[in-house]
């Protein structure tokens, strides 16, 4: 693999990307994303049925080019409902306050540099949502979290590097919102104020990495020590429903600092395991094993 992406923290400016990251058009009008956006249930009017709540390693741009890590994606959106819409926070977006992104189709944020052009090109002209906006105004406004709105963010590749696997036909609107903090508790509290979201057939995804070190990452496929261990800690804290070795995983996991430099990329579970509201009853390790030597679990939350 070539070129290298972003380890995921926003610039202070929110409204921009990292230096070298560029934007293209996306492939529909903003008046015609406006028409479908129209329709975009709320929670008010309710859908089919509750959705689950996913956590998902979301690779870097070169996942398109691993056929089991992408057919891993569309088989397990095959088992899911269909969703409503989808609420994605991704690894690649810091900013406080809470910042609700675009409710249009605006073009996608390439937010990594030195790739194949290929990778510039990809477009994903989902609908917005600006129903469900308005839902998550409302939620974190009634306990007082202070939100604010940038509209001319688009989806980053944390968000549509899965999607464009999972719902290719880009036809499930999309919002993504911010993470304001990387504190695992007040993550967590985000989450839960976001549940009632699942009823009205919300698909609440926290986009990351299990372990996410870069200069781990081997070419040769081989897995080192810190990240298996890791993986393997991490994994049965979920087995056993331990949210509490999970939310203080920089003093209980092994070699935490060595799997996650900086958290950001494991920063997102938080949020899906908030949005479970802490219960990991049937929770499920969906897809496994190891990408370039980085942990790529991602799992479901009933």
């Amino acid at each position: 693999m070539s070129g290298e992406y972003t380890a995921g923290a926003a610039t202070p400016d929110a409204t921009t990307t990292r230096e070298g990251a560029t934007t293209r058009d996306a492939t529909t009008t903003r008046e015609a994303a406006t028409t479908q956006e129209a329709a975009t249930p709320t929670v008010g009017e309710g859908t089919a049925g509750r959705m689950p709540a996913i956590y998902l390693s979301h690779g870097a741009p070169p996942l398109a080019d691993d056929a089991l890590w992408t057919r891993q994606l569309a088989d397990w959106s095959g088992t899911l409902p269909r969703p409503a819409s989808v609420l994605m926070v991704s690894a690649h977006w810091e900013s406080a306050p809470l910042a609700i992104g675009a409710t249009t189709t605006v073009p996608l944020v390439y937010d990594f540099w030195g790739f194949e052009d290929r990778y510039y090109q990809v477009t994903y002209p989902a609908p917005g949502a600006p129903g469900l906006a308005a839902d998550v105004r409302k939620l974190l406004g009634a306990v007082g979290m202070p939100v604010q709105d940038i509209p001319e963010r688009g989806l980053d590749h944390g968000a549509y590097v899965p999607l464009v696997e999972m719902y290719p036909d880009a036809d499930v609107p999309v919002l993504q919102v911010s993470m304001p903090t990387l504190d695992p508790q007040r993550l967590f509290a985000v989450g839960r104020k976001l549940a009632p979201l699942r009823d009205a057939g919300v698909l609440i995804v926290g986009s990351g990495f299990f372990t996410h070190n870069l200069r781990a990452m081997s070419m040769d496929g081989s897995v080192s020590t810190v990240m298996s261990e890791f993986d393997h800690w991490g994994a049965d804290a979920l087995a056993h429903g331990d949210i509490d070795a999970l939310l203080d995983f920089q003093h209980k996991a092994p070699a935490a600092r060595q799997a996650h430099p900086r958290t950001e990329h494991f920063a997102p579970l938080f949020v899906t395991l908030g949005a479970a509201s802490g219960d990991l009853t049937g929770a499920q390790t969906v897809i496994d094993g190891f990408w370039f030597g980085l942990a790529k679990r991602s799992i479901q939350v009933a």
